[in-house]
């Protein structure tokens, strides 16, 4: 078994209830951009004098989302396209709010992040399990992806 498919089935031994499944898919997504948003507002410094063809995207959301690639295609190469195309999504989603409401971004994203979080926990106590990332933090990453594999396979896609 690959290591994707291994990584998909222990996620997925948390995630049997289909209540908990629909809060998960809105919530992992919430959270995946609420922190693109929050790094995203964290002050540049020199990137943009380092990477100046990055534009208003050399910032430290892009540098992290660029080493969670890295860590999904570790995983699967047809899977790390998607998961590019979302988190170009959310870069773009999140330098639209920075642009048009000037200092609001990292609030916006943290209410999200506090929201999101507060609905996981509760789709666990309904499920009865514990979410995996306490057991290993890798399950923050996995959470996303497991998502898109369902795009996927819905696409006739191979991941």
């Amino acid at each position: 078994m690959r290591k994707i498919d291994e990584l998909f089935h222990e996620y997925g031994l948390s995630h049997q209830n289909m209540t908990n499944k629909l809060i998960h898919w809105f919530c992992v997504p919430a959270i995946f951009f609420s922190i693109v948003g929050l790094i995203f507002s964290i002050p540049v410094g020199p990137l943009p004098e380092l990477m100046p063809f990055l534009g208003n995207f050399a910032n430290w959301a892009t540098v992290a989302l660029a080493l969670v690639l890295i860590y999904y295609l570790m995983l699967s190469t047809p899977l790390t396209l998607g998961m590019f195309l979302f988190s170009a999504l959310c870069l773009a989603i999140a330098n639209f709010i920075d642009l048009n409401f000037p200092g609001m971004l990292w609030m916006f994203s943290l209410g999200l992040f506090v929201l999101a979080w507060i609905l996981q926990f509760y789709g666990h106590k309904i499920e009865g399990k514990k979410p995996t990332f306490l057991k290993d933090l890798q399950f923050l990453l996995i959470g996303p992806a497991w998502l898109m594999h369902f795009i996927y396979k819905k696409w006739g896609l191979s991941y």
